[in-house]
């Protein structure tokens, strides 16, 4: 079930650090009797198999390397003691049981997290001790109702434990530093706290298996003077970056924009909408990468019919599941390096 370190190496990570190239790991298919597409992109679990089980969690983390993810993704925040916790985001009142704990009831808050209102409980006004108490729920619940049965079960996980995890499977890890400008401004510095457990665990080498993530460029821009690790530059179809309000996602990806990615980070991942806008009418957007020596990871696939295109779906059920893999392979066919997938394992049956 578990593939070894050097398996990793051999098969999936030089399609991670080279600058170049398709970036598509070869299956084999054919001694599994498998369907699937004989190339594919490298699948990048996204919070774990987290369309099967509550996102970051052990649970889903494991899944995900038993459905043969190539690597998995942890979301990272910060306590207020400074420790990196694997959370999609530092409001946890989606996440966890923290509304039905009594003791925790006075720390409810408004806060402002780039930029925008945001009313809950937040990871840095607790210290780890009191998050280990907390245990993890279904964050999507009418869409993923199956998932409810492992609410209350699992507790939050630390960025040491998710690298323990990944180390024992022998598959890669994309942390994504989440809202470090933030957390700076608040006197907790991720970036240090970051590179410092990377160094405790001799992963910053240039052939270390992790893909460093952050919607911000400035935390990248300074990561890579400090790491060889590969960097990737998060990009959405609107907005831009919380940390340069003078640079805007469309700006960040037209050929110069790529350009001055391609001289911090090694891959850029797209919102799967800048893409493909219209099922089966791609954009220049993988080729223009390419061209600048960068990799291209898109996000997020996901089964269910509400997060697909309108083409894609099948019946009216928002929670059913659509034709996810015919949509992974279109991207697939388009170039893509890497899918985030909340289902890995439809990828890589």
């Amino acid at each position: 079930m578990f593939r070894s370190s050097l398996a990793f190496d051999r098969q999936c990570f030089a399609a991670v650090a080279a600058p170049l190239g398709p970036g598509l790991r070869r299956d084999d298919d054919s001694k599994r009797g498998s369907s699937t597409l004989a190339r594919r992109p490298l699948i990048i679990a996204h919070r774990g198999a987290s369309g099967e089980r509550p996102e970051h969690t052990r649970a889903a983390y494991e899944l995900a390397v038993e459905q043969g993810a190539d690597f998995i993704e942890p979301d990272l925040v910060m306590s207020r003691d400074g420790v990196l916790i694997v959370r999609h985001e530092n409001e946890i009142g989606e996440t966890t049981d923290v509304a039905t704990r009594p003791e925790f009831a006075g720390r409810r808050t408004l806060k402002t997290i780039d930029g925008r209102p945001v009313t809950g409980w937040f990871t840095e006004d607790f210290t780890l001790a009191e998050l280990k108490t907390l245990r993890a729920r279904e964050r999507l619940p009418d869409l993923r109702p199956a998932n409810t049965a492992f609410d209350g079960l699992k507790p939050i996980l630390t960025f040491e434990k998710v690298l323990d995890i990944a180390l024992a499977a022998g598959v890669g890890v994309a942390p994504e530093l989440k809202h470090p400008s933030y957390f700076a401004a608040l006197g907790l510095p991720m970036e240090d706290a970051f590179v410092a457990t990377l160094e405790r665990r001799s992963l910053t080498r240039a052939g270390a298996p992790v893909l460093i993530q952050c919607f911000e460029v400035g935390p990248l821009q300074r990561l890579r003077a400090r790491l060889a690790t590969p960097l990737l530059q998060l990009v959405a179809a609107s907005g831009g970056p919380f940390d340069r309000p003078d640079l805007s996602h469309a700006a960040m990806t037209a050929p110069h924009g790529l350009a001055d990615i391609a001289a911090y980070a090694d891959w850029i991942g797209a919102d799967t909408a800048l893409i493909e806008p219209l099922p089966g009418a791609p954009t220049n957007l993988i080729a223009d990468a390419h061209a600048a020596g960068l990799k291209v990871a898109a996000w997020t696939f996901r089964a269910e019919n509400a997060f697909l295109p309108e083409a894609d779906r099948m019946g009216d059920d928002p929670a059913a599941h659509g034709r996810l893999r015919d949509r992974l392979a279109r991207f697939a066919a388009y170039g893509l390096d890497a899918a985030f997938m909340d289902q890995p394992g439809l990828a890589t049956r």
